[in-house]
């Protein structure tokens, strides 16, 4: 959780914006049905608020715009790095925009799924250089167990609490 301290800063710091979700989550097309949507549910599971194309774009609405307005309305990003989103930023299609403007912000957790960092930063590394998880090294219940962590805050009464 130490490496992830930078994240939890910006984080806070944006946190009193009005009508933000906490998570954006950056993913493949091809990963929608499989292991995006399994982050997502596991996520809103945990009472996480998550924006996530397949639920948040609706029919006929224009997909850039409604992507712009989920990542200007979101905490934090992470971006679920899987063999098709490695070949999805080399073609520079949408998740490569998404990851341009999440780059951009100190707002960014990689979570590594079935490829290595290896192979990341020999795509992107600038994103392989974050601090994130990894699915062969963690469950995916125990990286959504922290990020649920990073973006709820603390509650003082808690914290006091386990102090004494």
């Amino acid at each position: 959780m130490r490496t992830l301290t930078p994240v939890r800063e910006s984080f806070e710091k944006r946190s009193s914006l009005p009508d933000l979700r906490d998570i954006f989550l950056c993913h493949a097309w091809d990963d929608r049905r499989g292991a995006a949507k399994e982050l997502h549910d596991l996520l809103e599971s945990r009472g996480v608020s998550v924006w996530f194309s397949e639920k948040d774009v609706l029919l006929g609405t224009p997909l850039l715009r409604e992507i712009d307005k989920g990542l200007a309305k979101s905490r934090v990003g992470i971006v679920l790095v899987t063999p098709a989103f490695l070949r999805r930023i080399q073609g520079e299609g949408i998740a490569d925009k998404e990851l341009s403007v999440l780059l951009a912000r100190d707002l960014l957790v990689p979570i590594v799924h079935d490829t290595t960092y290896e192979a990341l930063r020999d795509v992107s590394p600038l994103l392989g250089s974050r601090s994130g998880m990894n699915t062969a090294e963690e469950t995916m219940a125990n990286i959504v167990a922290k990020l649920a962590e990073l973006v709820t805050p603390e509650d003082e009464s808690v914290c006091i609490a386990t102090k004494f």
